[in-house]
């Protein structure tokens, strides 16, 4: 049995306030094909369908689309909200749905959905888990009168997993939108305002010493110069997916595997960050067999239009035989190199490179610019002012008022 797997669709997103409508419904339509090209059973769409909990009216028809020709093809769909989604409007017309094999999880309420699949190997399980946090669960298992309350993510999703009592000896399969400890990621992923994890020698980027370097266990094509690790304690551990033969993950947009092989974040299916710009975007296609034998294959995605930096004078970016051959309508990151400012360099920039989207300096008066910057910074701020800021640059979100109040107090004993 075969499956497309695939995430992070981020409908109607706008990156450096360019509309990414026309690339996704460009990249849909790809995807529809491949999933015609490959004859698969299903595609699973691990979360984060919308880059809205309210999506535009725009954004919801081409995901109509989308959905309405993969039930013209006759696949199955397994479909999962993110932190992006808004589960009660994902989750609308599901029952209606699931009679065209279309199968959306439900607003979680201590039950996750359960699919059973059969083919010449026998019976194939599939499992949807929507994005839940603690207080999701703690709130499920209040009501039960259950001891053992989870705290973090990691306990949540354990406790999530425990309730669906997957049988390790069937093929189990699971879809799921969490962070899992060791992943990489990226700067579309939200980092907070100020950071990225971009390579030295561009604006905004971490502090000069940082490692991005990716950690070991990972596969796929995370580019490393790009990425920072994810870790933390919201984070959860890969073991506790240990009886399913495959996790389809969503969340995280650099294509990886966590853990094994087939733990797996698909990525995205657009670049949505410069950071991501070396990366090559993919369909993860997923063969079933018997119990333990899952082959997994990456079908590249070609973008309508790619997404680049390059960097120079204005004089080099500028002449003729430095762009001939070029795709000038790609979406670029223009770094020049000249000690002086050109005025406006945007705007005559973007008689040759349209989509122009972001244009910095990199020279020894901007340089020694951010070297002040970052200083008198980190002098400014509080010792919990920084570890604030280091905690939700390693969490994607912000410290709960609990935590915070945990470590002002330690920080207090230490002084």
């Amino acid at each position: 049995m075969k499956f497309l797997h695939i995430s992070d669709l981020h409908i109607g997103k706008r990156v450096n306030e360019f509309s990414m409508v026309e690339e996704q419904k460009y990249i849909l339509n790809r995807i529809l094909a491949i999933a015609e090209e490959e004859q698969a059973e299903g595609v699973m769409i691990a979360g984060d369908i919308y880059d809205k909990a309210a999506p535009s009216a725009e954004a919801v028809q081409i995901f109509d689309r989308f959905l309405t020709g993969l039930a013209r093809q006759n696949r199955k769909v397994f479909l999962i909200s993110g932190n992006h989604d808004s589960a009660e409007r994902i989750a609308y017309g599901s029952q209606i749905m699931k009679d065209r094999e279309i199968y959306i999880s439900p607003v979680y309420n201590g039950t996750a959905a359960k699919i059973e699949l059969s083919d010449t190997y026998g019976s194939l399980f599939l499992y949807l888990l929507p994005f839940i946090k603690p207080a999701v669960v703690r709130h499920v298992l209040e009501q039960e009168q259950a001891k053992d309350l989870p705290e973090s993510y990691h306990e949540a999703v354990k406790a999530a997993i425990d309730r669906m009592e997957a049988d390790p000896a069937e093929r189990n399969i699971l879809v799921a939108h969490q962070f899992v400890t060791g992943a990489g990621r990226c700067d579309s992923e939200e980092l907070p305002s100020g950071y990225s994890a971009m390579p030295p020698g561009n604006s905004k980027e971490l502090p000069s010493g940082d490692s991005n370097a990716i950690p070991s266990g990972l596969s796929g094509n995370p580019s490393a110069d790009h990425m920072v690790s994810v870790g933390g304690i919201d984070n959860v551990d890969a073991w506790v997916f240990d009886a399913f033969d495959y996790v389809a993950l969503g969340h995280i947009h650099s294509p990886q595997s966590v853990g094994r092989e087939t733990i797996r974040y698909c990525g995205t299916p657009l670049k949505y960050s410069f950071s991501e710009a070396g990366q090559e975007k993919s369909v993860t296609v997923v063969d079933f067999r018997e119990k333990g034998q899952v082959e997994l294959r990456m079908v590249p995605l070609v973008p309508l239009h790619d997404m680049r930096m390059i960097r120079g004078t204005y004089l080099e970016v500028t002449a003729r035989s430095f762009y001939q051959g070029m795709d000038t309508e790609d979406y670029l990151k223009i770094t020049l190199t000249d000690e002086e400012d050109v005025p406006d360099a945007m705007q005559k920039l973007r008689l040759i490179y349209p989509n122009l989207m972001r244009l910095e300096y990199d020279n020894s008066r901007t340089r020694d610019s951010r070297a002040m910057e970052a200083a008198e910074d980190m002098e400014q701020k509080s010792e919990l002012e920084l570890f604030e800021e280091f905690y939700e640059l390693q969490n994607n979100q912000p410290m709960s008022e609990e935590q915070t109040e945990y470590v002002r107090q330690m920080i207090e004993g230490m002084l």
